[in-house]
Order: C-alpha cells, then sequence, then structure tokens
C-alpha cells in the first residue's frame, strides 16, 4: 500500500461508536473490523464495561472504532455507570452504528435503545448482526420494522463471526468520516495500554472458564509489568472478588482452575506482545469494591452518585 501523507486535506478520520445491546456482538465486531483483537468476548453479558477504541485504516480514511457497554435497563450502580458511559460514546462519535442481534429482533432490549435516537445528532446506521444464523426473508423483515421506527442513513447485514457483510461495511464508514490528519499512527490499532489489555485478557478467560460461577463483582488488574534481559516478560495480575466463597471458586480445587485461567492468557498475550510470557496470578478479596468511586475511576467509569 502506497504510503498516505496524513498531514494534506485528502485524509479522513473519525469516531464511529458501536452500541446496542449486551451480547449483540459489539466487541466480535469490533475486533473484526480492526483485523485483531482489541476488545475481549464473552457470553456472559456486560462484559465491556467502558470505551475500548479500537483502530483501523481504509484508504485515506482512519477509523476510530469505540466499543460501548452493551444498553440494557440497570438495577446495580455499576450497571448505570456503564450504560451511561455508552450513550455518552454515541452521542460524542461523528458516526454511530445501531446493532441488533438479528436472532432476537426487536425486542425490548432493542426497541428500548431505538426509541431514545431521536435525542441524537450524530448520522446512524443500521446493522443487523448474526445474518448467518436468520432467514433472508426475516432479515428483511427486521431491516423494514428498525428502519420504521428510527433514521437510518442505512442498514447494513453482517456477520461479525465469519465476516461477512465487514468489508462492505468498513468502506462505507471510511467514505462517510469527516475530512482531517489522522490521530493516530498507520500501524496502531488500539488506544489501551497494553497492560490493560492483558488484564482484559485474563478477565476473559476467567469469565470463559467458570460461566455462571462466576461472581458479576470481579474484576483483574495488573499489578507489575517487567521487561526481563533476555526479552521475556514478567507480568503480576490480581483478581479481585467479594467475597472469600468468590476466592474459593476462583482458584478451584487444589489450585486448578487458576492455573487454567493464568495459562490460557498466558498464550493470548505472548501471542499479542510477541514475546515468552511468565503470568502470575492472585485473587484476593475486596468487599464492596462495586461501591468504590476509586474502582470506577480506575475502569475509566464515572461514579453514578445515586
Amino acid at each position: 500500500m502506497a504510503d498516505v501523507d496524513t498531514r494534506n486535506g485528502d485524509t479522513s478520520c473519525g469516531f464511529i461508536a458501536l452500541i446496542g445491546a449486551p451480547n449483540a456482538g459489539k466487541s466480535t465486531l469490533l475486533n473484526a473490523l480492526v483485523g485483531a483483537k482489541v476488545s475481549i468476548i464473552s457470553h456472559k453479558v456486560q462484559t465491556t464495561r467502558t470505551l475500548i477504541r479500537g483502530i483501523a485504516v481504509e484508504g485515506h480514511s482512519q477509523l476510530i472504532f469505540v466499543d460501548t457497554p452493551g444498553i440494557f435497563s440497570p438495577r446495580r450502580r455499576l450497571d448505570r455507570a456503564m450504560v451511561t458511559t455508552a450513550w455518552s460514546g454515541a452521542h460524542e462519535a461523528d458516526l454511530v452504528g445501531v446493532l441488533i442481534d438479528s436472532r432476537k429482533g426487536l425486542d425490548e432490549e432493542a426497541q428500548g435503545i431505538l426509541g431514545k435516537l431521536g435525542d441524537m445528532r450524530s448520522p446512524r446506521l443500521l446493522i443487523l448482526n448474526k445474518i448467518d444464523l436468520v432467514a433472508k426473508e426475516a432479515l428483511l423483515g427486521l431491516s423494514k420494522a428498525a428502519n420504521a421506527g428510527a433514521q437510518f442513513e442505512a442498514t447494513f447485514m453482517v456477520s461479525a463471526l465469519t465476516g461477512d457483510g465487514v468489508p462492505d461495511l468498513k468502506a462505507w464508514l471510511a467514505q462517510h468520516l469527516p475530512a482531517g490528519p489522522w490521530l493516530y499512527p498507520r500501524d496502531q490499532m488500539s488506544d489501551a495500554p497494553v497492560r490493560q489489555l492483558a488484564a482484559e485478557i485474563t478477565r476473559e478467560k476467567l469469565f470463559e472458564r467458570l460461566h455462571q460461577e462466576l461472581p458479576y463483582h470481579s474484576t483483574v488488574e495488573t499489578e507489575v509489568w517487567k521487561e526481563l534481559r533476555a526479552g521475556d516478560i514478567r507480568i503480576e495480575q490480581t483478581i479481585y472478588v467479594e467475597r472469600e466463597s468468590q476466592r474459593k471458586i476462583v482458584l478451584g480445587k487444589g489450585g486448578q482452575t487458576i492455573k487454567a485461567i493464568g495459562e490460557a492468557a498466558r498464550k493470548e498475550i505472548a501471542e499479542i506482545v510477541e514475546a515468552r510470557v511468565h503470568l502470575f496470578l492472585f485473587v484476593k478479596v475486596r468487599e464492596g469494591w462495586g461501591e468504590d468511586p476509586e474502582r470506577y475511576r480506575a475502569m475509566g467509569l464515572e461514579f453514578p452518585k445515586e
């Protein structure tokens, strides 16, 4: 690919927020659009807690995707913080992609999101995801119903998992970004610090291993990141839970659960940093961390007062 002079008037750059209900496929789509893993994926709802930015280049355009937490009816303080973050990300973006799980259609959560789009100034497009699991006739009906309830600039039918329809979506987005210089180097794929991404990967493996057993209020923090002489990297992470009983679940019998989580996380982190990784995991109880304003700030969330 020929070099692009990002300082002249021939380039475009902008922020594209991806919003939708939990498990609509936002993180999977973000990774597909960027072409690398920048956001963790899990079947457990609300895996994404903060605004994760992935960066891609299409021709002379730099696309900065914002993966937001899933939007739903919040019950707990952490829920409210995540939903507020999702909507703020959408209102500040140049374009907004509204993802709908084609299998679920216009359920209560999707209808709730469509009903709030009228307050949004940014142009928006409809993205029907998981089309590989739904009949074509149903997709056409879903598209018509969704467009009747909101004004979309365009509609795309994609499968974030298989990549079907993703190139067309990416090309359209690139053509509709505002003119301007690029904000990041060509080869940068995320604005998240690598130690934060490493913590997110371990949290993903935690979800994958424990499924419904995992307490909702659990988090992972990278405490130590040290580059060794041989080029290896030593990483120490702490998994925080709220009760001793939860700590025992994460550890597992004879430490087998935490060992498996660490091995899976180590392999994936090593692939990303392209170095040999020595990962050490610890599990600690931090009672009431879900009500601690400092923990919200650490995750990039605003602490809800009520």
